[in-house]
């Protein structure tokens, strides 16, 4: 019987085990010198100029983002419904009101024509996501802050390391930018995230929130503001030293089995967005100029009318996973019921999410897992090469 393939597996090693081992024996497991290299070393290999502050989840550096640029009880803040749910959390945890526009039917990130036509006078400020690790149109969002005078917050958690198209690294254009760390990113510290800024002063705040609101100087139980037990830990902080040693040897990885991926499902009669049909398995765009995508998920769109359990259950039965990845933000329970959402209101964010597909995906994945997924598929929707 062939050995089970999961949906994601983070990839760890003995250098992983190495400084774990340094952490355990030195007896400084929380604020100690790795979480200041981590932080170090992240911000050098992101560049920019821009300082990190390591918390313990994504969330919890999208939650950090969100106070230090004030949104909060009658701010209107303009987002994705596509992404996952803890963008727009954050948003509600500081009182703000989630605003959503549609996505664009290629790239799946916020469309920024039905943006700028969102902007009112509650509006303050915009929170792309860059979705599956596609570089959002920063440039085209920036215009729109800087015309209506909004701040920016970009939710990058599953974009490390993706190029926006002016060449840049996301997360180093000026804005808070949020990364997460959880096991299946593209490199993981087991559970963390990072906030970055190009602003000492916002990075001040951040590091003084995530411990409880102590500034660096204060005694363990004096407290100058409001915060947040949002630290990372060391023994987190040395898996992500160890993964950055070599993030752009896993970021490579990942594209290598993209590109397989690609050319399998090809084979299946799988086409690019948008130059696809409504019975076509839709794969994820292509990279267009100077952008480039960082892959955290391969996630295809099945063909219209497709039962998605059915196809799922079917790859379960030969031993590979899958899952229907995302859900849109506005129809979940909570946002249904808080703000009265209905479906239809976001049509291409809402068809992409019932038909989307997250395949197997993992730095270590061979070419030959690659192959028994794509042949499962084919069977599942009764397509051959």
């Amino acid at each position: 019987m062939n050995e089970p393939i999961p949906l994601a597996r983070p990839e760890l090693g003995p250098r992983e085990e190495e400084l774990l081992l340094e952490v355990v024996r030195s007896g400084s497991l929380s604020l100690g010198p790795k979480l200041d290299q981590f932080e170090h070393d992240f911000s050098d290999w992101i560049g920019g100029g821009v300082y990190a502050v390591a918390v313990s989840s994504g969330t919890a550096a999208l939650h950090l983002a969100v106070r230090e640029k004030g949104w909060s009880e009658g701010d209107e803040v303009i987002t994705s419904p596509l992404s996952f749910v803890a963008t727009t959390n954050c948003l509600l945890y500081e009182g703000a009101k989630p605003v959503f526009c549609d996505i664009d039917p290629v790239t799946l990130n916020l469309d920024p024509e039905p943006v700028a036509a969102a902007v009112g006078k509650s509006t303050a400020g915009i929170l792309p996501v860059h979705i599956f690790g596609y570089p959002a149109d920063l440039p085209a969002f920036g215009e729109i802050a800087r015309k209506q005078d909004l701040g920016m917050v970009e939710d990058a958690c599953q974009a490390l390391g993706a190029i926006d198209r002016t060449g840049a690294k996301i997360g180093t254009d000026g804005n808070l930018a949020t990364f997460a760390f959880y096991a299946n990113k593209q490199m993981t510290t087991g559970e963390g995230g990072i906030l970055v800024t190009p602003d000492r002063e916002v990075a001040e705040a951040a590091h003084s929130e995530r411990n409880q609101g102590r500034a660096p100087d204060m005694d363990q139980v004096e407290h100058d503001r409001l915060g947040f037990n949002y630290r990372m830990s060391d023994l987190h902080a040395a898996i992500g030293i160890a993964q950055l040693e070599r993030v752009d040897e896993l970021l490579n990885a990942r594209e290598n089995v993209a590109a397989l991926y690609r050319e399998r499902l090809t084979m299946l009669g799988a086409e690019p967005a948008g130059d696809h049909d409504d019975d076509d398995i839709v794969l994820p765009c292509e990279n267009t100029g100077d952008e480039r995508r960082s892959w955290f998920v391969f996630c295809v769109q099945l063909p219209d009318g497709t039962d998605r359990d059915a196809v799922i259950k079917s790859l379960a039965s030969n031993g590979i996973a899958s899952k229907g990845y995302l859900p849109c933000i506005h129809l979940l329970p909570p946002y249904r019921e808080r703000f009265g959402f209905q479906g239809g209101e976001f049509p291409v964010a809402e068809r992409v999410a019932e038909r989307s597909l997250a395949l197997p995906f993992f730095t270590s994945m061979t070419e030959s897992q690659v192959d028994r997924v794509c042949t499962a598929l084919g069977e599942a929707l009764g397509k051959q090469p």
